[in-house]
C-alpha cells in the first residue's frame, strides 16, 4: 500500500505539473490569438510592425558575414521633391507619405543615401515586418537554387519535390506557374473576410499550427494552372516548401548562408515561423529599413555584391521582367513576374510590395533604390481608393528617381 501511495501521490504531482503546463500553452495561445485578432487596429498597428517577435513565434537568421565588412552607407544627404504628379493632378510628397502613414523611407542613388526618414515614433534600429515584400526575397533564394542546379527546371511539378501536395489542388501544378501566381488553385485572400482562407491561415500561424499542413489541405481549383493570374499568397508558401526539400535547409539558414552573410550588415533580423519552426515565407521577414535598401541594391547590382555574384544575373533579369499571365481581375493593370511586380507601363522599373504599404521600389536607369514601411489601413480599401494605391505610390518613387538622377519617366 505504501508503494502505492507513494505513486499515486507522484501521479497527482505529475498531472498538476502537466496540467499547469498546459494551462500556459493555452493560456500562451489565447493571448497570441487576442493579439493577432489587434494586430491591425489603429491604436496598435505602427507599434506592432515593428514588434512582431512579441507577438508571433520567430526564428533569426544567421548573420555572420563571411565576406568583408561593408559597413554602414555612405550618405549624400540632399533635400526630397515636393511634389509629383499621377492621374494629371499634382500633390505633395510630405503630404501624401503622412496620409500613406508612412513608417520609413529611405532613398539610395548609386549605392549612397540621399535621403532617410523615420515617421510616426518609429526609429533606424526597428525590425519593420516585410509583409509579401518576404516573396521577392524567396525568389531571390529560388533563383540560386536553380543556379546550383538543386531544382532542375521550372517546369517540374512541385509535388516532384513535396510528395505531400500529391493530394492537394498543387497537384501537377508547374513551379513556373506558382512563381507567377498563375497555380489556379482556390484560395480566398480577403483580409476583411473573418472566415477568408487568408485569415485562417493567420489564425493557425498564431496557435503554431503547420504551415505545410495548411497548404496541404487546400484541395479545390479555381481555374486551370497557367491560364489566369490571381494573387493568392499561399502559392509563396509552397514555393518554400519546394525549396526547403531541395536545398536540405530551412529558409532562414539558406537565406543567412547564400545571401545574408555575403551582403550583411551585421545586424540581426528574424523570419516570423508557423510552430514547427516553419518560416512564414509569404510575409514573415523582420528588418531594418536599411537593410531592405540592401537586399534592393543586390537587385540594383544585377545579383553582385562586390566581386561576388551572388544571384544569377540571370535570375535577376527573369524574375523582374512580365512573364506571368493577366490577372483574373479586370481593373488590375499591374504586372507581374517571378514574386516581383511591374508598374502597368514600365521603364525597367520593378517593385516588391507589402501589404499596409510596404515597397522596395528599383529603378535600374536612375540609379535608384526607394525603400518605404509603412501602416496604412486602407492599403486594400474597396473601390478606386484601394485599387489605385499602389500605382500612387509608384508615382511618387518616380518623382524621387527623376529628382535624384537624370532619368525622366517616358510618360513625364
Amino acid at each position: 500500500m505504501k508503494k502505492i501511495w507513494k505513486w499515486s501521490l507522484r501521479s497527482v504531482g505529475a498531472l498538476v505539473v502537466l496540467g499547469a503546463g498546459a494551462g500556459l500553452y493555452y493560456k500562451d495561445n489565447i493571448v497570441r490569438l487576442l493579439n493577432v485578432n489587434s494586430l491591425f487596429e489603429a491604436e496598435n498597428i505602427v507599434r506592432n510592425f515593428s514588434h512582431m517577435k512579441d507577438i508571433f513565434y520567430f526564428e533569426p537568421v544567421p548573420n555572420k558575414s563571411t565576406a568583408p565588412a561593408e559597413g554602414e552607407w555612405a550618405e549624400a544627404l540632399s533635400p526630397m521633391p515636393e511634389t509629383y504628379n499621377f492621374k494629371d493632378k499634382s500633390g505633395k510628397i510630405e503630404e501624401r507619405l503622412a496620409d500613406f502613414q508612412t513608417t520609413s523611407l529611405l532613398v539610395l542613388h548609386k549605392g549612397q543615401i540621399v535621403h532617410e526618414a523615420y515617421y510616426l515614433n518609429t526609429i533606424k534600429e526597428d525590425r519593420r515586418i516585410s509583409w509579401s515584400m518576404a516573396k521577392s526575397v524567396l525568389s531571390a533564394m529560388f533563383g540560386i537554387a536553380v543556379g546550383e542546379g538543386k531544382i532542375a527546371s521550372l517546369q517540374d511539378p512541385v509535388d516532384k519535390y513535396v510528395p505531400a501536395l500529391k493530394e492537394s489542388a498543387y497537384k501537377g501544378v508547374t513551379i513556373r506557374n506558382v512563381l507567377n501566381m498563375a497555380s489556379g488553385v482556390k484560395f480566398n485572400e480577403n483580409y476583411l473576410d473573418f472566415d477568408s482562407d487568408i485569415k485562417r491561415m493567420g489564425r493557425v500561424l498564431a496557435l503554431g499550427g503547420s504551415m505545410d499542413e495548411f497548404t496541404a489541405s487546400i484541395k479545390e481549383r479555381e481555374r486551370e494552372q497557367g491560364s489566369k493570374r490571381q494573387y493568392v499568397s499561399i502559392d509563396t508558401h509552397v514555393l518554400g516548401m519546394v525549396l526547403r526539400a531541395a536545398t536540405g535547409k530551412s529558409l532562414p539558414d539558406y537565406l543567412g548562408e547564400k545571401i545574408w552573410s555575403k551582403i550583411g550588415s551585421g545586424e540581426d533580423f528574424y523570419y516570423l515561423t508557423d510552430g514547427f519552426g516553419v518560416a512564414f515565407a509569404l510575409g514573415g521577414l523582420n528588418m531594418r529599413t536599411r537593410d531592405y535598401a540592401r537586399f534592393g541594391q543586390l537587385f540594383l547590382n544585377k545579383g553582385k555584391w562586390g566581386d561576388e555574384q551572388i544571384v544569377p544575373e540571370e535570375w535577376v533579369a527573369e524574375s523582374t521582367k512580365v512573364s506571368a499571365p493577366h490577372s483574373s481581375i479586370d481593373d488590375d493593370v499591374l504586372q507581374y513576374g517571378y514574386q516581383w511586380w511591374m508598374p502597368p507601363v514600365t521603364d525597367e522599373e520593378y517593385f516588391a510590395v507589402g501589404i499596409y504599404g510596404q515597397y522596395i521600389y528599383i529603378n535600374p536607369k536612375a540609379e535608384i533604390v526607394v525603400v518605404k514601411t509603412a501602416a496604412n489601413r486602407e492599403f486594400r480599401a474597396d473601390g478606386e481608393k484601394g485599387r489605385s494605391i499602389k500605382q500612387e505610390n509608384i508615382a511618387i518613387f518616380r518623382a524621387i528617381a527623376e529628382h535624384y538622377s537624370d532619368w525622366k519617366y517616358p510618360g513625364s
